[in-house]
């Protein structure tokens, strides 16, 4: 992903995650999704070049992102978060889209990820993109929850 690439659209500014966005990731990381992962844990996401994130930036901050890991042919989705104050405006749909086309671009022919079986909001946007459930993690999360597996085939 080249790392100043940048389009910008009615959202935003859509641009892939850098080493120096960091404390951008932590602060939606924490907001939006309760603090999923360490510091440790992002300064690896964003300094791996096999590890593609992209961020919607508005004027006051990053607003969503979605990450993945290219792991041969598939893209596996890690995080897809928006800020709460700015969710159903489509800006994760937006960042999902985005990182679909560059896994799809870097040879990737299938994209996987895990979502909890409560979060419809989730499971709504995963199936608008054509994702379709595959199988279960049972009590995969920290708080018991299940894990619903889920699969999309990319189409060149």
């Amino acid at each position: 992903m080249d790392p100043e690439a940048r389009t910008e659209t009615g959202q935003g500014l859509i641009r892939p995650l850098r080493p120096a966005d960091l404390a951008d990731c932590l602060d939606l990381d924490r907001r939006a999704l309760g603090g999923l992962w360490s510091e440790t844990q992002w300064q690896r996401e964003l300094a791996e070049a096999n590890r593609p994130g992209l961020g919607i930036w508005q004027a006051d901050g990053l607003r969503a992102m979605a990450c993945g890991w290219l792991i041969l042919d598939e893209l596996h989705i890690t995080v897809v978060a928006v800020d709460p104050f700015f969710r159903r405006r489509g800006l994760g749909r937006g960042v999902l889209a985005g990182l679909l086309a560059h896994g799809q671009a870097a040879g990737a022919r299938h994209a996987t990820l895990e979502v909890a079986a409560p979060n419809g909001a989730a499971r709504g946007l995963y199936a608008a993109a054509g994702f379709q459930e595959a199988g279960i993690r049972r009590a995969y999360y920290r708080n018991g929850d299940d894990a619903l597996i889920q699969w999309l085939k990319l189409v060149r």
